[in-house]
């Protein structure tokens, strides 16, 4: 497909990266040559410097050609005037990201007035995703799939865990209950396991099923956490207060630590149920002040992924067990972080662009089956994918499991029929409106038939 992405900022170089790698005809538009250049060197990708809310611009960048437009920009009101010129001059389908709280409020009104096909907010989605692994502390990744049926939930198998030593026909008789290991990520390897495969200390395991099935399953493992009835957000943008709100909903005490005075007042009427403390959220010493020894868990949300990691290191590094989350962009730190021995690493631009690559997959799907979700697990590399099957499918629908050629690198994890999770069988088959949800170590399945050999 023709794609223009529209800023070229940590989000937008992301999906303009990953939309080229799958074989995508892109081009970049970004006020900042600098920027243009960077993306252009670093994919392979077309550039034009400009102001993507202005006609000539989007005409040089052949938007009335595009099969979709997508705006990053840093300004929501840039994003969604690029969106609405792109519709007017002849663009099949827009995405426009937005930021501000009080445009996401009446997103539903403006998309339709604006013919936005979707709109993405990384914060809220970074928040969501760290709210998910606050209410489950036990998990350092959590992804959901048909409508909340069904997770995905990493973890690693720390010292003396009982999962050690298990293969996989074995693990029904170890934790009673019906999950499956999907991925395990062992030496910086991704190995979708069969039968035979043992699992070890310090595997990073991708555990599959109902979510109160994989409760069932840690608890019987001794592997749940305690609650967190106390959460300290370290920052206070808009990660923080998402994510307070979801927390104070469900009656959890939430203390946010920010340095910029007029931001805190801002915070105090947003969110009266939360204590905001004025202070820097690098200070060891306020954060003991404000009872960090005592939090159940921790999210480090600052805008220096340099700054979360280090808190996330010192809140790891004390003596009560507790749930500590850091917000990280880059992608060099994000592997920094988890090899520093940080559980959990939330990065908002990933989340993004995945979900924006979800809707392009989607868009280039046959009339057979649909993706309608994406997720990228065991440290990013390897996908989890969900497919509808609204049609018929060739050579995949009605045969058995066990008779389908399937490639070696993919898992036909789940299947949800008429609101029911099944783990698959070898005698199982697929049928029409079937959710599937698939794992894979290949990139760039973009239907249902490409799990066939």
């Amino acid at each position: 497909m023709k794609i223009v992405v529209a800023g070229c900022g940590k989000v937008g170089g992301e999906v303009a990266q990953q939309l080229s790698e799958e074989g995508h005809s892109v081009t970049v538009v970004d006020l900042r040559e600098s920027q243009v250049e960077e993306a252009c060197s670093q994919s392979d990708v077309m550039g034009i410097t400009g102001n993507c809310a202005t006609l000539p611009v989007m005409r040089d960048a052949q938007v009335d050609k595009a099969d979709l437009v997508i705006a990053t920009t840093a300004s929501d009101e840039q994003n969604l005037l690029a969106c609405l010129l792109a519709r007017k001059i002849g663009a099949g389908h827009t995405i426009a990201r937005v930021r501000d709280p009080g445009y996401v409020a009446q997103m539903d009104f403006l998309s339709e007035e604006l013919g936005l096909s979707m709109y993405v907010n990384p914060e809220y989605s970074a928040a969501s995703e760290i709210f998910r692994l606050l209410r489950f502390p036990s998990a350092q990744k959590i992804d959901v799939f048909a409508e909340g049926r069904v997770e995905i939930v990493d973890m690693t198998l720390q010292p003396h865990s009982p999962l050690a030593g298990v293969s996989l026909r074995d693990l029904p008789g170890a934790v009673d209950a019906h999950i499956l290991i999907s991925a395990v990520l062992r030496d910086g390897a991704v190995t979708i396991p069969k039968g035979d495969f043992t699992l070890r200390e310090g595997d990073r395991v991708s555990f599959t099923g109902e979510p109160n099935e994989i409760t069932r399953a840690f608890r019987k493992l001794g592997l749940l956490r305690r609650k967190v009835d106390s959460v300290l957000l370290v920052g206070g943008g808009r990660i923080s207060f998402y994510l307070c709100r979801m927390l104070t909903g469900l009656g959890t005490r939430c203390t946010i630590v920010e340095k910029d005075e007029a931001r805190c007042r801002q915070l105090c009427e947003l969110l009266p149920s939360a204590e905001i403390i004025c202070g820097d959220g690098t200070d060891h010493e306020l954060l003991n002040e404000v009872g960090l020894q005592n939090m159940d868990g921790v999210a480090a949300l600052t805008g220096s992924d340099e700054e979360n990691i280090i808190l996330g290191m010192y809140a790891a590094s004390l003596e009560r067990a507790k749930k500590v989350v850091v917000k990280v962009n880059s992608g060099n730190l994000v592997r920094l972080g988890e090899k520093a021995g940080l559980e959990s690493v939330v990065s908002p631009k990933h989340i993004t662009a995945n979900a924006i690559l979800r809707y392009v997959r989607g868009m280039s799907n046959s009339q057979g089956s649909n993706m309608e979700a994406l997720h990228r697990i065991c440290s990013e590399k390897a996908e989890a994918l969900e497919f509808r099957a609204s049609g018929q499918v060739p050579g995949v629908l009605g045969i058995p499991l066990k008779s389908l050629p399937l490639r070696k690198d993919v898992l036909l994890a789940c299947i949800v029929r008429d609101g029911k999770t099944i783990i698959p069988g070898g005698s199982d088959t697929l049928r029409t409106g079937d959710h599937i949800l698939i794992v894979t170590t290949a990139q760039g399945l973009n239907d249902l038939t490409d799990i066939l050999s």
